[in-house]
């Protein structure tokens, strides 16, 4: 029997460990086959608090991990299959094993962004090809860039790289936008912003990095190639909650609806990280909500 067990290995999860490792909780922490989540796809991070002068993704997160594991975290490498929330103590189950038992469970299995599915998009991913604006943008001053998708995520995408860019083009496979009136006037008033209407990105060109894409117009039927140094998509994220559906409460989209800090429907169960956050999706953000996760179960376990 585990007192905390949590699912995940991103920021969330690991800050979690580190607090309920240091309250004595001994927590187990089942980081999945690919364990890192994000971070691990991503180059130089420069907006995680004290890095004065940035850290590579997939070495931030060996940190991270070295720091839950000092404290006393243990570890166990697998992808949970099955959870069973319907009684306590909780039953999660690792590659089809036998079921381990908890007292409290934080989840914290992430999201992944929605891709195009294109021969050299996961080739060039963190070389280019980026689903975060907010985090990517600095590294891409007076180059010209390139934005998918139609909804407010893409405008506000879109805006937010003109600080940085020459010149961004959206791509959008219909002949209007569907984003918010507001989002779509500031981007159509931005000089910065040039939109391709009624056309999909073919493939991600580039050897090494993003040198352009290759477009298709949907109605003409035209293909080019247009240059650019890097790739944002914007068509959205899909938490990672399909082993809860049916015993957690979630969003229409599939988050995680928490209340009164990190508390799921099911008291005992906590979320944290971007697996119950579709709106800010920052590594610090999840780290600090990894942090309120842990409180409230030690808090919850002090009650019980």
């Amino acid at each position: 029997m585990h007192n905390v067990v949590i699912i995940g290995s991103g920021p969330a999860g690991l800050t979690a460990a580190v607090y309920t490792a240091r309250a004595n909780l001994s927590p187990l922490l089942i980081e999945g086959w690919q364990a890192g989540g994000q971070l691990t796809t991503t180059t130089e991070v420069e907006n995680y608090p004290g890095f004065a002068k940035g850290i590579m993704g997939p070495e931030l997160m060996k940190e991270m991990r070295a720091q839950a594991a000092r404290f006393g975290t243990v570890f166990r490498t697998g992808d949970v299959t099955a959870v069973d929330l319907k009684a306590r103590p909780f039953k999660i189950v690792v590659d089809d094993e036998e079921p381990l038992e908890a007292k409290t469970l934080i989840i914290a299995t992430g999201a992944s962004p929605i891709t195009l599915g294109l021969p050299n998009e996961k080739r060039l991913w963190g070389h280019g090809v980026s689903s975060c604006a907010t985090c990517d943008g600095f590294f891409f001053k007076d180059k010209e860039l390139v934005v998918v998708g139609g909804g407010d995520s893409a405008m506000e995408e879109a805006t937010f790289l003109t600080k940085f860019a020459t010149k961004v083009s959206v791509i959008h496979r219909r002949d209007k936008l569907r984003a918010s009136r507001i989002m779509q006037d500031r981007a159509v008033k931005n000089e910065k912003i040039a939109f391709l209407w009624n056309s999909v990105v073919e493939d991600v060109l580039g050897q090494d990095v993003v040198t352009g894409v290759r477009v298709k117009n949907i109605v003409t039927g035209k293909i080019w190639d247009l240059s650019c140094a890097g790739l944002f998509l914007a068509i959205g994220h899909r938490p990672n909650t399909a082993l809860f559906t049916g015993q957690l409460k979630m969003s229409e989209t599939g988050y995680l609806l928490t209340t009164h800090g990190t508390a799921t429907s099911i008291p005992g169960v906590f979320a944290a990280g971007d697996v119950q956050d579709a709106h800010y999706r920052q590594a610090v953000t999840a780290a600090g909500t990894g942090c309120m996760a842990a409180i409230d179960a030690e808090r919850f376990l002090e009650s019980a």
